[in-house]
């Protein structure tokens, strides 16, 4: 079987969770530090903080940014359910906007533009697949209307410019994302002093550490707002430190199968389009392909797995969820729905070599041109 996406682990990570077991210390140590240091380094930040997950990190970001109840935020309706469940936990209101194409599956600035109102507080951007919104064209939007700019950079570690022209950004260390700590992310932002509130929300805004406790800096410590539990331990900062090295290097890789795949799909099977156009500073998180209009996905797909094939849909979009029904009754997503009918995700991740992208792609020819 050609699996979907798949975490690489070796000895590296096994001696790094070793030597966080022997040290005693499992949670928000100098392996936490080490690890926000490094990634705001590669991310050319001044600083990033470790949390739980990038959920945790997109309502850090709204709660530290000051969004409030009813406050209405734009957010893309082809997104995971975590983009739009974190808005929704500081109490304000989630407006789902169309993506710009089936070429360009990101948020669409149009529809971002004409469904902005009075309420309007915050625009979310998810960086679809890997590849990059224009952040600057998002930042002139924000900044002319006087909105807070946030990233769901959770397909996007190492991307170029991502989290530099917003006031905030989240990543996701999932163990289907280009690195992993199991579950895990990490949150970058422009301004110190909002992500320094991010730090003290993510553990139950106490103003001192265990660790610090524990070396006698503080012997006690207040809490001084409403703060949640979103902390990392040692064991995944030691973990994603080891994997953050190799992070560029997989990225490339991830780059080249990706290009394969156009170079073959462009050959063999010119009705299967592409999303973006080949681009540097991508991640090719996913491997995402439109199939023909009149294509049967779900027969494709169980044709693709009995051949050892696996395949995904990314996404669903919001609104066609059964919790989000009565929320959002009738929203107008012209591209989204298209777009989301006809997207079919194969196998991307470094471990794939260039007989597997051939395999796959034979697999789907067979299966499109016999449906």
């Amino acid at each position: 079987m050609i699996t979907l996406c798949e975490p690489t682990l070796g000895e590296a990570e096994k001696q790094a969770l070793n030597a966080v077991i022997d040290s005693g210390w499992l949670t928000m140590g100098n392996q936490v530090k080490a690890f926000e240091r490094a990634f705001a380094t590669l991310h050319q930040m001044e600083d990033a903080v470790a949390v739980s997950s990038c959920t945790a990190g997109l309502h850090l970001c709204l709660a530290a940014l000051g969004i409030k109840p009813g406050d209405e935020i734009l957010v893309p309706a082809l997104t995971f359910a975590a983009t739009v469940n974190a808005i929704l936990y500081v109490n304000a209101a989630p407006v789902l906007t169309d993506i710009e194409s089936i070429e360009v599956p990101h948020i669409s600035l149009d529809d971002a533009r004409s469904k902005c109102t009075s309420r309007t507080r915050a625009v979310i951007v998810m960086h679809y697949g890997g590849y990059p919104a224009d952040m600057q064209e998002w930042r002139t939007f924000a900044d002319e209307r006087g909105l807070k700019l946030i990233e769901d950079a959770a397909h996007c570690p190492a991307a170029k410019d991502v989290g530099r022209f917003s006031d905030a950004a989240a990543f996701s260390f999932f163990s289907n994302k280009n690195m992993t700590t199991a579950e895990g992310g990490m949150v970058t932002a422009r301004e110190p002093a909002v992500l320094e509130h991010i730090r003290l929300l993510r553990s139950h805004a106490m103003t001192s550490g265990t660790l610090d406790r524990h070396r006698g800096r503080a012997y006690t410590y207040d809490i001084t707002a409403l703060g949640y539990n979103y902390r990392m331990d040692e064991l995944r900062a030691a973990l994603g430190l080891a994997q953050l090295k190799q992070l560029p290097q997989w990225n490339a890789r991830r780059q080249v199968l990706a290009d394969l795949y156009r170079h073959l799909l462009n050959i063999h099977l010119p009705q299967v389009s592409v999303p973006f156009r080949k681009s540097s500073g991508n991640t090719s998180h996913i491997m995402p392909v439109v199939l023909p209009e009149t294509a049967d996905r779900e027969k494709i797909m169980i044709e693709l797995y009995h051949k050892g094939v696996q395949s995904s849909i990314h996404y669903h979009p919001i609104h066609l969820f059964s919790y989000y029904k009565k929320m959002f009754p009738n929203p107008v997503l012209p591209q989204t729905e298209k777009f989301a009918a006809r997207e079919l995700t194969l196998p991307l991740h470094p471990g794939l070599n260039e007989n597997d992208i051939d395999r796959v792609v034979g697999a789907l020819s067979e299966s499109v041109l016999h449906d």
